[in-house]
Order: structure tokens, then sequence, then C-alpha cells
């Protein structure tokens, strides 16, 4: 009998002993006490707490925590009353201050985020609030890492999730966007007319500039015909005159020329024929001629 006593005794031992072994996971700390003091802080790895001497105090998890807040009512500067909720990362890196620091650490962020939140939006006006949310957050962030370092807390971002106006400012500043959507669709309709007006002022200049462009190097054309054509004329009698002279004509013959020109000048265009005087007896020459020469009827 006495054997299974002592069996079932030390099968108990060892159930306790087994139990004092602790493993301690990755990205996870275990602070201990001993004889209720702290006594040290286990990283990853395998311990062994002293049996009714040590214990684990607290298992504390060094992954980076995200804590969304609800929404927090604040006053800014010129008395508008509005909802901001935040949003906070935070980083254990001192288990023991941790432990220790702080009753109830997350409980102790949230207050003093809000705090800090009412200070801030406190110094701003309501359109300030709106479009200063990087500076919030920087002044957040800084406050806020500075007041929880001694709980062995650290910082890394703090975010302004919304800020929620009241409902008749929200209205007012729908109308001031849509009046502000409109002015800037009127702006744009404007310049597309002033635009497209210029543009076909610009077309119809290119095309008059064109057209008298055309009709000078027309005119110029016509201009180079009609000189080309003279000079053509000019160079034929001039070619005529080289052959006559070179002929031997004599100044009877050329007389007699320039009388048949100014015949065919006058020909059924006048009724009068102003004969040169030095062309005159050459005239009467020729009728003496031609009336030596007629042959007799009789």
């Amino acid at each position: 009998m006495w054997a299974y006593v002592l069996l079932a005794i030390a099968i108990i031992v060892v159930i306790y002993v087994g139990s004092r072994f602790v493993i301690v996971p990755q990205a996870s700390r275990v602070v201990i006490q001993r004889l209720g003091g702290y006594h040290t802080t286990w990283g990853v790895g395998i311990h062994f707490l002293v049996p009714f001497v040590d214990r684990v105090h607290r298992k504390v998890s060094i992954k980076e925590h995200v804590v969304d807040f609800p929404p927090q009512p604040v006053i800014t500067k010129d008395n508008v009353t509005m909802q901001i909720d935040t949003v906070v990362f935070y980083q254990i890196t001192d288990p023991k201050q941790f432990a220790y620091g702080v009753e109830q650490p997350l409980r102790a962020i949230e207050n003093l985020t809000a705090t800090t939140l009412r200070n801030i939006i406190g110094d701003l006006e309501l359109d300030d609030s709106l479009t200063s949310r990087d500076l919030i957050n920087d002044k957040m962030r800084i406050i806020l890492d500075e007041a929880t370092d001694p709980w062995g807390i650290k910082i890394n971002r703090v975010e302004v999730k919304n800020i929620i106006p009241p409902k008749d400012i929200r209205d007012a500043m729908e109308k001031q966007m849509r009046a502000e959507r409109e002015r800037r669709q009127a702006i744009l309709i404007a310049e597309g007319e002033k635009r497209s007006a210029i543009l076909t002022a610009e077309g119809e200049k290119q095309s008059a500039i064109l057209r008298a462009e055309a009709k000078k190097e027309a005119a110029i054309r016509e201009a180079e015909g009609e000189s080309e054509a003279l000079l053509k004329v000019q160079e034929a009698n001039a070619q005529a005159i080289r052959l006559i002279k070179d002929a031997g004509a004599d100044e009877a013959f050329l007389k007699l020329e320039a009388f048949k020109t100014m015949v065919k000048v006058a020909d059924g265009q006048s009724t009068k024929l102003i004969i040169p005087s030095d062309l005159q007896g050459l005239v009467g020459l020729a009728s003496t001629f031609a009336e030596t020469v007629k042959p007799d009827k009789k």
C-alpha cells in the first residue's frame, strides 16, 4: 500500500515540477517575481520556476499594438464642439516598467489621448482643425510618447481617424463646397469659350493671311508672265529687224514696211490716217509706180 502512496506522491511531484518549466515564445517576454518582488524578465526559450519561490507576474507581447479609441468630444478655439476619434500605434519596450509603471496601461493611454487631443484642438479654430491633421498627429505623438516613456511604452504613430463637426456646420460646409465647385465649373467653361474664341480668331487670321499671300503670288506670277511675253515679243521684233538688216534692205523698203504697219493699226479702228511727212513721198512714188505698171485697157 505504501508503495502506491509513494508512487502517487512521485507522480504528483513530477507533474508539479514539470509545470514549473515555462516556454517563452517569439516576440514575448515574461516578468518573474520572487518572494513578491521583481526578479527578472525572461526572453525566448525554456525557463524553470523555483517551486514556492518564483511566479509569473505578467506575460508581455512586444509586438506593435493598434488601438482604435472611440470618438471624443472636443471644443475648438472658436467654440465649435466636434467629435474626433483617434488610432494609436504603440509598442512595449520595457516589460518591467510596463508591469509596474501604471495600472491598466491601455486605459491610461486612452485617457491621456483624450486630454491631449482636447488641449491641441482648443488652440485651433474650426478651419485649422479640419486642415491640420498632420500637425495634430505629430503633436499628439510627441506628447504621448514623452508621457508613456516611464511606463515602458513607445508611441510609434498617432492618427486622427475622423473629425465630425456639428450637423449645421456640415450643412454649411456642403453648401460652400457646392458653390465652390459651381464657381470652378463656370471658370472652366469661360476659359474654354475664351480659348475657343482665340483659336477661331487665329484660324481666321491665318486664313486671311493665306488668301492674301495667294493673291500676291498670283499677281506676281501674272506680272512675270506678261513681262516674259513682252520680252519674247521684243526679242522677236529685234530678231526680225536683225534679219532685215542682214538681208540688206534699203531705206525705201523700211519706210514701206512702216507704212504697212500703220495701215494695219488703222484698219477698222479710225476714219483718218495721219501719214508722217517722210512717208508721203514714198506713198506718191508708190502710186506713180502703180500707174506706170498698170496694163493698158485699149
